[in-house]
């Protein structure tokens, strides 16, 4: 989604609306969240992911997550133009800290069209931190924009002027007609940032840019999260060295995994049971902690599965499309056919094996792992049965009324030992055939 983004699609899904707003009381043109003060009724509260609080005095301080016993959380109000007209989030050892504006439900609709969020922001220290920019749309509900590497760059560089289009943080289907928090700042990793002059105009101009929601699951780009800068760009070029020596030294790679963490720690946790069941096939894993479909398809164009020839390829890939952005079913398959397509052009003789993506949170309920069910659902329409073949084992790591044990999946994501010898147990039958 850029500046030049048609709002055609929101115009239309807020059309059905129209005419109640019409008879509400006009929308101000501006909405002052946080603009010297809060919005009138509106409160502040800070804090990391399990806990918050209001800050009530000019500055707080949250130190006792059990879960991160290292954890700081720490915010105050500052000077910008006038004393407490801007608000400072500190956070250190804390994988999220969060600065939001809790109000009355606050009726959005008439803003979406045209609107904008913007604000004044200081950037104090983020070099081992980012930031994304949230709001609320609706029960359970929430889009945020990430904001990474211009974060960084912005560090010490003084205040500036941000101003995203609403249309960032709409999702069809969305309804905003009753948000109470409009606006938050997420902080990961640790860092120091300062928000001033936070507000919502019904006709304002954008100055920053955004992906468009509808295609940023094919749209390929490497992980730029705060947390995987570090890693991320170093193990494709340790595995582009691999497929290189491998290649020099006349060695095979029969069988290749392409996924995200799920695949990355079979090898990294559990390296003794992946060479045990695997060792034999020369296996390579491709594999990265946090990977969405765009982050694999980038990673597929640059190199990954050149230069080998393997009899198959195995891919799971999807849950953090669900997990990090809650994309619609449609948007993740469509990451996924492209991740497919883009392995045939690179492997035209090699055998793709689809897995399902496996069952998440404990419950059958469960919104993330009803999510990538619907996803699940529509993976058999990308397996020919000559090319491309799909399998659904996800039952199989399931009790009997469709809970997922902790014992198996200790953080109701990721498997353990016990997990994966479940995993290759399913698996090992069809990768026989398709081995042959």
């Amino acid at each position: 989604m850029t500046l030049r983004h048609s709002t055609a699609l929101i115009l239309s899904a807020l059309a059905a609306t129209s005419a109640t707003a019409a008879m509400a009381a006009p929308a101000a043109p501006t909405l002052p969240l946080y603009v010297g003060q809060p919005l009138a009724g509106a409160r502040v509260m800070f804090g990391d992911f399990d806990v918050q609080q209001p800050l009530t005095a000019e500055s707080g301080r949250m130190d006792h997550d059990a879960k991160q016993p290292k954890a700081v959380v720490e915010a105050r109000r500052t000077r910008k133009d006038a004393d407490g007209d801007a608000l400072e989030l500190t956070w250190k050892d804390a994988w999220f800290s969060t600065a939001r504006l809790e109000t009355a439900p606050l009726d959005l609709r008439p803003y979406m069209a045209k609107g904008t969020v913007s604000f004044d922001l200081k950037v104090n220290e983020l070099a081992k931190g980012g930031l994304s920019y949230r709001l609320n749309c609706g029960h359970d509900c929430e889009r945020k924009v990430t904001d990474v590497i211009d974060a960084r760059a912005a560090q010490g560089k003084g205040w500036r002027h941000l101003s995203y289009a609403l249309s960032c943080f709409y999702r069809k289907g969305d309804d905003f007609s009753a948000v109470t928090t409009p606006f938050a700042l997420d902080g990961t990793g640790e860092g120091d940032v300062e928000i001033a002059n936070i507000r919502i105009d019904k006709a304002g101009k954008p100055n920053a840019t955004c992906p468009d929601y509808r295609t940023v699951s094919v749209t390929p780009s490497p992980l730029n999260e705060s947390w995987s800068l570090d890693w991320w760009m170093p193990r494709h070029k340790e595995k582009l060295a691999e497929i290189a020596r491998r290649k020099a030294a006349g060695e095979p790679t029969d069988l290749v995994f392409i996924g995200d963490s799920i695949t990355h720690n079979w090898e990294k946790d559990d390296k003794a049971l992946w060479d045990q069941f695997w060792g034999k096939y020369h296996a390579l894993n491709l594999g990265y902690g946090g990977d969405r479909t765009e982050n694999v398809l980038w990673r597929l164009q640059h190199g990954e599965i050149d230069g080998i020839a393997p009899k198959v390829a195995v891919m799971m890939i999807g849950t953090n499309n669900t997990g990090l952005r809650q994309d619609a079913p449609e948007t993740i398959y469509a990451g996924i056919k492209r991740d497919i397509q883009e392995i045939e052009k690179h492997l035209p003789h090699t055998k793709i094996l689809l897995l399902a993506i496996f069952p998440r949170g404990e419950k059958p309920d469960d919104a993330l792992r009803l999510n990538n069910e619907k996803v699940n659902a529509m993976l058999p329409k990308l397996a020919d049965g000559k090319h491309v073949f799909f399998l659904n084992i996800g039952k199989a790591f399931l009790a009997p009324d469709g809970t997922l044990s902790k014992t198996i999946f200790p953080d109701l994501l990721h498997p353990n030992g016990d997990g994966y010898k479940i995993w290759q147990r399913e698996m090992q039958p069809e990768l026989d055939k398709l081995m042959r």
